[in-house]
């Protein structure tokens, strides 16, 4: 049934407290002032278990279509034809090339809600900001948002996990597509342009993590010390060298408070398990992960998952199978699996759908355990997991999941961490097989977690 437009739309965004913002072209300047979020929880890429769901309330009374709209919901209309007025476009990391899947993009009714600072339980289900349309970008990054409000000075909403970015659309018009120019949707590179995850890496002999963040677009003055204001924090592991006044990476992990500061840990490989250093210290890592952390290991750093407390070495089985070599294969039998399967075609990481050619590949563990983790790349002779992820906490049912892991037996970005500092170390090069196979996973790491057992759906809009 028809909405009550019984108030111009220009009064009831003005009622609501809305401002809108005037510019020339898409932007990020959000049209909504500050302090004019319309509650619910900070939940980031998902619902957030300390709160509510975010947005208004409403009292529908008799039923829903005695329900007066509200906002942008009144700068919806009804096209002819079976017709929609729609916003599309394209996701990408925040180095303006790789497209993302699995992107939320919506457009939302009241200012979303600051993320809370530090580990969080996120789940899927619910972004803030009362969203009227929301979607899901696909295996080529493409969004298209149906149902648009129709009018000047749009809001929209690019989020995955806590990267987040918001602009204004200067105008849509009514039922016709309007496309958004790739500059303006990629996730932002600094605190000036959205929402970056705080991140600690540590440092190592064998990976550099350091530069992979680079390469994905994160600019160099975000990263600093702990005691600086940059989104990515240094930790000097074993190897690498990096500016002065770093602290040692077991100023990280040998403190749950300091580890829960970070939505995300980057582990690099330190060339060797190193465990007098990290075994006092591993009931705070899974600790660290049940309370919604995340956790990227690259290879000897299977150490916190293999010796960790009860459950987690139940995620794979820990005997090395050497001998191993590619192409290597890519696990289907899951939808993310198979999203990941085309989207390496399409980001021009393999040719052959369905499998793909790595360098740097060590042989140090056996196989997941398809009861508890998820495997994305294998060798299949013998048949031994490259990449995995596990939910956590472990055992529990998807919905009081909210932590989340990725081991890889693949070395990134090598040995460049050799010579010099950073980020003077660091390569230029195009990104490798290894970096964009991991940039996915990164961002799915990065992501709410779900039931990987079904595809991902996009969060509800409000009711209408």
């Amino acid at each position: 049934m028809a909405r009550l437009r019984a108030l111009s739309a220009t009064a009831l965004l003005l009622a609501a407290g809305f401002v809108a913002i005037n510019c020339g072209s898409a932007s990020d300047v959000s049209p909504f002032p500050e302090g004019d979020a319309a509650g619910g929880g900070g939940g980031g890429g998902g619902g957030n278990k300390e709160g509510g769901g975010g947005g208004f309330d409403f009292d529908t009374g008799a039923g829903e279509a005695s329900r007066p709209c509200v906002g942008l919901e009144c700068q919806q209309v009804a096209c002819s034809g079976g017709g929609t007025t729609s916003l599309s476009g394209k996701v990408f990391a925040p180095e303006g090339t790789i497209p993302l899947y699995n992107a939320i993009v919506y457009v939302p009714n009241a200012k979303p809600d600051a993320f809370k600072s530090g580990v969080t339980c996120e789940q899927c289900g619910a972004v803030t900001g009362s969203p009227v349309t929301t979607a899901l970008t696909n295996e080529k990054g493409e969004f298209k948002l149906q149902n648009v409000p129709v009018g000047k000075d749009i809001p929209l909403v690019i989020q995955i996990g806590k990267w987040r970015r918001q602009l204004t659309i200067p105008n849509v018009a009514q039922c016709v597509d309007t496309p958004i120019d790739a500059g303006n949707t990629r996730l932002p590179r600094n605190k000036a342009e959205g929402d970056i995850p705080q991140i600690a890496f540590t440092s190592g002999n064998a990976d550099s993590l350091e530069c992979f963040l680079r390469k994905l677009g994160i600019a160099d003055s975000e990263f600093t010390p702990p005691t600086g204001q940059g989104r990515v924090h240094f930790f000097q592991g074993n190897g690498s060298v990096l500016a002065g006044g770093v602290p040692a990476a077991q100023t990280l992990w040998n403190d749950a408070a300091t580890l829960k500061k970070y939505d995300i840990n980057m582990l690099s490989c330190e060339g060797s398990e190193r465990t007098n250093d990290k075994s006092a210290h591993y009931a705070k890592m899974l600790d660290y992960l049940d309370s919604g952390g995340r956790v990227f290991a690259s290879h000897y750093h299977y150490v916190w998952f293999r010796y960790g407390p009860a459950p987690v070495p139940t995620a794979a089985t820990w005997n090395p199978a050497p001998g191993t070599s590619g192409p290597y294969q890519i696990d289907t039998d899951f939808p993310k699996g198979n999203a990941f399967a085309d989207w390496l075609q399409n980001v021009n990481a393999t040719t052959t759908r369905g499998t793909i050619n790595l360098s740097e590949v060590r042989d140090s563990i056996g196989d997941s355990a398809p009861a508890v983790s998820r495997r994305w790349i294998r060798s299949e002779t013998p048949k031994t997991a490259k990449y995995f992820t596990f939910n956590t906490p472990i055992g529990q049912p998807v919905d009081k999941q909210c932590g989340r892991a990725v081991f890889t037996d693949v070395h990134v970005s090598g040995t460049g961490s050799s010579g010099g500092t950073f980020p003077n170390f660091c390569n230029n090069s195009p990104l490798s097989a290894n970096e964009k196979a991991l940039i996915f996973l990164f961002f799915d790491l990065s992501s709410c977690v779900g039931d990987d057992t079904k595809p991902p759906i996009p969060p509800p809009a409000i009711p209408k």
